[in-house]
Formats: C-alpha cells, sequence, structure tokens
C-alpha cells in the first residue's frame, strides 16, 4: 500500500506518503531530508515525509492525494536508501476504489439500522463491510473504498469494526465520493447494471450519474 499526499500551500514542499496503519505509539527518525515514522514496539515502518521533495521529483504537481508513477516511486526509494533507509516503497498498481456487487446484507446483531454486507469485488473476492446505508440491500451494484483507499476528503479507509462486527471497507455515497448535483444525504450510490464489477470505478464517469437539477 502506498498512498501519497502533497499540499505545498499548507505543508510547504513536503510529501507525506502512508503505507501502513497508524499505530498507538509512534516513532520517527530524521536523515537527509527524509523522516520515517514507524512503530517503536515492531520496528514496521507507517511511512515518510519526504522534504524538500520537488528536488526528488521535479514535476510533482496537485493538491492532496497525488498517484505516484513507479519512475516516481523509484526516485523515492533511492532517495530513501541514499539516506539510510530501506527502499521499501512499493508503487500501487490499481485502484483502490471498485465496482462492487452485494450478495448478501443482513441484520447486525447488536444495532437496528445497521446491515452486515457481503460484497464481491475484484476477481470473486468478497469483502465483509457494515453499512449504515438507508437504502443498503442484496442484489445491488456499488463503489467499494477498499482497505487502503483515501477518500476525497482526506480520509484513508482502515479494517475496523462497528459495534464489534469486523468490516472491511465502505461502500461509497455519491456525496463521499464528490460527485457532482450528489444528494447530500446518506445512502449508497447504487450503480447502473451496465457498471461491470471489479472494474476500477471511474469518476470522470461517475460525474454524469446525477443529472443537474
Amino acid at each position: 500500500m502506498l498512498i501519497a499526499s502533497y499540499n505545498p500551500q499548507e505543508l510547504g514542499d513536503t510529501l507525506i506518503v502512508v503505507i501502513a496503519q497508524d499505530t498507538p505509539q509512534q516513532a520517527h527518525t530524521v536523515r537527509e531530508g527524509v523522516a520515517r515514522i514507524y512503530d517503536p514496539e515492531t520496528e514496521k515502518s507507517l511511512g515518510y515525509n519526504f522534504f524538500d521533495v520537488s528536488q526528488i521529483l521535479p514535476n510533482l504537481t496537485g493538491q492532496g492525494q497525488v498517484f505516484l508513477s513507479a519512475e516516481d516511486v523509484a526516485a523515492l526509494n533511492q532517495k530513501l536508501e541514499d539516506a539510510g533507509f530501506a527502499g521499501e516503497l512499493e508503487a500501487e498498481k490499481a485502484s483502490r476504489f471498485v465496482v462492487g456487487y452485494v450478495k448478501t446484507a443482513t441484520p447486525h446483531p447488536d444495532s437496528d439500522h445497521l446491515l452486515v454486507t457481503e460484497t464481491e469485488v475484484e476477481d470473486g473476492h468478497t469483502l465483509q463491510i457494515v453499512s449504515g446505508s438507508p437504502n443498503m440491500q442484496a442484489d445491488i451494484k456499488v463503489v467499494v473504498a477498499e482497505v487502503g483507499a483515501m477518500m476525497p476528503n482526506g480520509v484513508i479507509i482502515w479494517p475496523g469494526e462497528l459495534r464489534g462486527v469486523p468490516s472491511n471497507g465502505m461502500i461509497c455515497s455519491g456525496r463521499e465520493l464528490g460527485l457532482a448535483n450528489a444528494p447530500q444525504r446518506p445512502g449508497a450510490l447504487i450503480l447502473p447494471d451496465d457498471y461491470q464489477v471489479g472494474d476500477a470505478f471511474d469518476f470522470d464517469r461517475g460525474q454524469t450519474i446525477f443529472a443537474a437539477e
């Protein structure tokens, strides 16, 4: 997993790279313009901050989440190695927003409004996702933000539990996806049937789902 964020207006010329979920305790080491953030108990890397990143990636642009090419990641790994860190970054090869199919939606054992879904994503793989969408039901196509996805508002999707039931991912509303003219109320985005399960969700096409009022 690799989530990269660049916000020069707020943070200056710094690229933030997240590669693992936050832990309760964190430590950091700074060397030659790179900060490594890690779990002090396991020594596992959680992410890196690259200061003066335009010197490493001179063509980097954007505001918020940015998507790095394999060449960008290779340049960052070289910088890590030059600073004495492991070049452990791996480029993302696929979108973490995919078209899913809700196979089942059963009542949550400890909630009167949550449903526990089994939702098929790519390659026939299914995820258990707890949803509070009022229109949730079986036999619909939806947009799934898989673990490691960054939502348009900057929230990262991690494995979790809702009232004691594990949930791995999120079934999204049009509002949460930032789609044009999406209703500003809760409710899963139900996709037309011509969307194919397992495909990456096309945000450009998604902008046309809701007609302008």
